[in-house]
């Protein structure tokens, strides 16, 4: 009993989890340009969330730039001007895959970059610990050495 009431509270929060953000009143009349819509609203970041397209973000700016999406598709612009009116006003950072060029290098070079620079560093700290050997023990602490290993010693 318990089982299955932990099993459909898990499915009923997938579920939710999984609902998309746009709500009614925004969507178009005609399903081929809703449709267009949702496709594009897929690739735009929400500027809130950050990790979430405008189309699963239940963000204000998220359902303002879903709005502005809409009625660029009803002003008659095509997929790529739609998107690229709202890179315009946004950048580069409203889509959530940017386009490699001059601006986006270092995002898309920087984890490489730093990568390096780690493997580097951790590069030479190992030359230089294994050029170094521990000092060799005092007879006293030999001593102690046999003692504790049980050994008589050389």
């Amino acid at each position: 009993m318990i089982r299955s009431l932990a099993a459909a509270l898990f499915f009923a929060v997938a579920a939710i989890s999984v609902a998309q953000a746009v709500e009614p009143d925004e969507m178009l009349a005609d399903p081929a340009l809703e449709q267009r819509a949702r496709d594009i609203s897929k690739h735009l970041r929400c500027l809130v969330c950050q990790n979430q397209s405008i189309d699963d973000s239940n963000a204000d700016l998220a359902h303002d730039l879903r709005v502005l999406v809409r009625e660029r598709i009803k002003a008659g612009d095509n997929d790529d001007q739609v998107v690229a009116f709202i890179v315009a006003r946004y950048g580069n950072f409203v889509l959530l895959k940017p386009p490699v060029n001059d601006e986006t290098l270092p995002l898309w070079l920087g984890p490489f970059v730093l990568a390096l620079i780690g493997a580097a560093g951790l590069a030479v700290y190992y030359a230089r610990r294994a050029g170094k050997s521990p000092p060799p023990l005092s007879d006293d602490e030999r001593k102690k050495l046999d003692e504790l290993l049980g050994g008589g010693g050389p």
